[in-house]
């Protein structure tokens, strides 16, 4: 059985780390791969040595690939996704799939329309510690949830110019770090309607207007949703955290709070706790190697044959709520 024949657009780190936990699922091919970075380009070959290393994304396209992996600049995100779409590859994407809603929609358009598997890169959900907290709300065990607080501070920053750029990133802070925190809350929550939005960005110190170019590198917004629930988020670049990093998913209810936090300051280690009172009981802890599991599970679903999936759709309602963040509410 011929295995399908993926294309890697960007190598960088995160570009790298999706294409190994890809190759090591065995199921594709890596056939090709476009990296104008001569180090990157190099780094990806030593993972897939029998690719081919092409000059432009026009090249790829010509291939006949099975799959493409995006892993670019965002504002090139959408415009590359619809084209590898286009030309009868399934695509996985790199977050954010698009700078605004509306380039979401394009995508997702573009998917159906060629009915081929798209998926976006949103590697929280694979942690074992969020599946702690998925399976504590599929028991009942939270009672009802009426609050979530999100958290995603980041010490550093990007170390990428075009991040700080807002015609080349869609946004700061919130479109980098934030999008997965929304994203976590509206998933575990089954995606309920937004009701209200209110926002508060600020660069340096300094309160940003709605509509503002420059990128925000600290941000707060308050979510209210369908059913009562309200949501908090708090994310940064560049904040005087004491550590490299603060990340935290708090699921509220009535009868007990499930907590996934960073553990000791690290961007890869998680827990979660089940709290009830003054009692803090450990359902998920670290190690766990969660990195490339969506890029995995998106290799074996496309070597399955799976094919558009309008589930997937639900990318757009948190395209929304970033862009309603960006609008001040």
């Amino acid at each position: 059985m011929n295995r399908p024949r993926i294309g890697f657009l960007g190598t960088g780190w995160i570009g790298r780390s999706r294409m190994e936990a890809i190759v090591a699922t065995g199921v594709v091919e890596p056939a090709v791969i476009v990296e104008p970075d001569e180090g990157c380009a190099a780094e990806a070959l030593r993972l897939a040595p029998s690719a081919r290393l092409l000059p432009s994304y026009a090249a790829m396209l010509d291939e006949g690939l099975d799959g493409i992996v995006i892993a670019t600049p965002s504002a090139l995100h959408a415009e590359q996704a619809i084209a590898g779409l286009q030309s009868g590859a399934a695509v996985f994407c790199q977050k954010p799939l698009g700078r605004s809603a509306a380039e979401v929609s394009g995508v997702f358009d573009a998917a159906k329309s060629a009915d081929r598997l798209l998926a976006v890169d949103l590697s929280y959900r694979h942690t074992a510690a969020i599946e702690a907290v998925a399976d504590a709300l599929a028991a009942g065990t939270l009672g009802s949830v009426f609050a979530v607080d999100l958290t995603f501070h980041n010490a550093y920053g990007p170390d990428k110019p075009w991040f700080y750029d807002r015609e080349l990133s869609g946004g700061g802070c919130v479109m980098d770090l934030g999008v997965h925190m929304v994203d976590l809350a509206m998933w575990l929550l089954a995606f309920p309607p937004v009701e209200q939005v209110a926002s508060s960005l600020f660069a340096k110190g300094r309160r940003l207007a709605a509509g503002a170019r420059e990128v925000e590198d600290y941000a707060t917004a308050t979510i209210d949703l369908g059913g009562g629930v309200t949501v908090r988020l708090a994310c940064s670049w560049h904040l005087n955290a004491g550590q490299d990093a603060v990340i935290e998913a708090a699921f509220h209810g009535t009868d007990a709070s499930a907590v996934m936090r960073n553990l000791n300051g690290s961007f890869y280690d998680f827990e979660t706790r089940i709290n009830r009172g003054t009692h803090a009981e450990v359902v998920a802890s670290a190690p766990d190697a969660w990195g490339g599991r969506a890029a995995a599970h998106w290799a074996r679903r496309l070597a399955k044959g799976d094919r558009y999936d309008a589930s997937a759709e639900t990318n757009l309602k948190v395209a929304g709520v970033l862009d309603r963040i960006y609008a001040g509410g």
